[in-house]
């Protein structure tokens, strides 16, 4: 018997099996492919706020960045390397919105290097651009790393069944608490109102005689030089679903584009490609992530019929699924958002405290209803 089944074993589940370990409780975790096999895996995992004019996410990352910097730095320092953060209008018109941002930066703002400044592009230094003391995580080793601890079953989970209190899974496991951290993959409950994105991500470690002092942002994301390599990633520039397109992911024209795309930004000489990560990651058609309880739709919509359409709707009138939760949908700031998120999921699930409306899977309730 576990006090927590986890199922899904990116960063969102291990970080959650890290939070659920400390406060020591018996955790299992299960996946079908292994700790960080998919999205996870194949993120350049670059622990960044938002640069952005106001608006929630921009606002509930620069808090996630803030916690996560100091909860892998204090945590898990040999899987992360602080380096400073170079990010570069991707166009004339991205110009604007980062001049805003430095105006009213809530961090200190930094100059870049002038050993980086000699290696961009023409183009890139026409942009604006702002920098910070940041991050990268090493990905599969830190969720490894804080799954250590947990009991972890290399297993699909194909069933999910509560009875007698407790959710069994796959007819072998029961645990009081189940967390769904699949991605965008699926969740094992059907509920109409969950509808996520996949956002496939490629990303390629590379040997290059450049020397890179700086995590650098434009139309890619490259990474500072390490025991002489350097990775090149991108989420949303790179599209592709397995499960939607028939034929199979072209590595070698992601490779390609990559390669190019980073070419836009700063020159990197006598580059080969050494290995490639891909994978599928998952994000809110809001952008928000989804953390907490999940609202059990059928009953809901008998029980609060007369009150589904009001403005604002009161979620704690829903019904739920017993201690059942998720935590999803953080599309490419996943290394950012789950050391965060998963300290505020366990707090809910273990000591009562109260998530936000505007990460809560009930929203999405809320919109669902009230269009039927």
């Amino acid at each position: 018997m576990y006090d927590v089944a986890i199922i899904g074993a990116g960063i969102n589940g291990c970080s959650v099996a890290y939070e659920f370990i400390k406060e020591g409780k018996r955790v299992l975790l299960l996946d079908k492919e292994g700790i960080a096999s998919g999205g996870s895996g194949a993120a350049g995992a670059f622990i960044s706020p938002k640069f952005s004019k106001a608006g929630e996410l921009k606002e509930l990352l620069q808090e996630a960045f803030v916690y996560s910097y100091d909860f892998y730095d204090k945590n898990f320092p040999l899987t992360f390397t602080k380096a400073q953060l170079v990010h570069i209008a991707k166009e004339e018109a991205d110009d604007a919105g980062l001049d805003v941002y430095k105006q009213s930066a809530p961090l200190p703002l930094q100059n870049i290097p002038l050993d980086l400044y000699s290696q961009l592009s023409a183009e890139a230094k026409k942009r604006e651009s702002v920098s910070i003391d940041a991050g990268v995580v090493d990905a599969q080793k830190v969720c490894s790393d804080m799954s250590c601890g947990a009991t972890f079953v290399q297993e699909k989970a194909e069933t999910l069944v509560f009875d007698d209190e407790y959710w069994v899974i796959n007819e072998s496991y029961s645990a009081k608490n189940v967390v769904l951290a699949t991605g965008a993959y699926d969740m094992l409950i059907k509920e109409p109102y969950i509808k996520l994105r996949g956002v496939w991500g490629h990303r390629i470690d590379v040997t290059t005689t450049t020397q890179n002092c700086c995590s650098v942002h434009q139309h890619v994301s490259i990474s500072p030089s390490k025991n002489g390599k350097i990775a090149i990633g991108a989420t949303h520039n790179v599209h592709y679903h397995p499960e939607k397109n028939q034929e199979a992911y072209n590595a070698e024209q992601g490779r390609a584009e990559l390669l190019k795309k980073a070419s836009q930004t700063m020159q990197l000489e006598n580059v080969k490609v050494i290995k490639d990560y891909t994978g599928l990651r998952s994000g809110s058609f809001d952008y928000l992530p989804m953390i907490g309880s999940l609202v059990l739709s059928s009953e809901t919509l008998l029980t609060c019929k007369g009150s589904l359409h009001t403005k604002k709707p009161d979620y704690s009138e829903y019904v739920y699924y017993p201690n059942l939760f998720m935590i999803n949908g953080s599309g490419g700031y996943g290394f950012v958002l789950a050391p965060y998120l998963a300290k505020i999921l366990t707090e809910h699930i273990l000591h009562g405290k109260n998530i936000s409306e505007r990460i809560s899977p009930a929203r999405f309730f809320a919109r669902w209803a009230k269009k039927r």
